[in-house]
């Protein structure tokens, strides 16, 4: 199981890594923003979050952005059911309707725990980064062994109406049930 979870993650970060990079090495934050829009092929929301007619999937940043120009780059190569996906920049929760994912890392609006307590029950998928601080979302970057993980907590994802794929879930370093 964990050499298949190993195997998994390799080929998931491969992935995500755009070959013929300029940079011989990949920092955290590079692979961090290729994984954040990756995370809408492997989660179902209710239908009324979804995008509506031709709107694309909306990924929010939600106070600090530590991933500049990287996560339009990784963005615009993905599609979901034949969607695209756009980035959004808010300080605060203020604005936040209509996002399916948010990276969300406090700062001068709200803090990382406010800006999850606003967020409440609605179909958004929450990611946060142990960087940033201890409340956690859905999904929780942490840096383990100099390599990337996250952890899921599936129950809040239940609350929210949302399932996580099980591929997903087997890349993760551990799920919350």
């Amino acid at each position: 199981m964990r050499r298949l979870k190993f195997i998994l993650l390799t080929g998931l970060v491969a992935a995500l890594v755009p070959l013929g990079s300029a940079r011989a090495q990949i920092s955290d934050t590079d692979v961090k923003a290729a994984f954040l829009p990756r995370f809408a092929r492997y989660v179902t929301w209710p239908p009324a979050a979804m995008p509506k007619g031709d709107d694309p999937y909306v990924l929010c940043v939600i106070g600090t952005d530590p991933f500049g120009g990287l996560l339009e780059q990784a963005a615009r190569s993905q599609s979901i059911d034949g969607r695209r996906m756009t980035v959004r920049r808010m300080d605060s929760t203020a604005g936040s309707n209509g996002c399916q994912i948010a990276f969300v890392s406090g700062g001068r609006g709200e803090s990382t725990g406010q800006a999850l307590a606003q967020l409440g029950n609605r179909p958004v998928l929450t990611v946060t980064d142990s960087n940033q601080g201890g409340a956690r979302g859905i999904i929780h970057f942490v840096v383990s062994g100099g390599r990337v993980r996250f952890y899921i907590d599936q129950a809040a994802a239940e609350r929210k109406k949302m399932a996580i794929s099980s591929r997903l879930l087997a890349l993760a370093v551990g799920v919350h049930q």
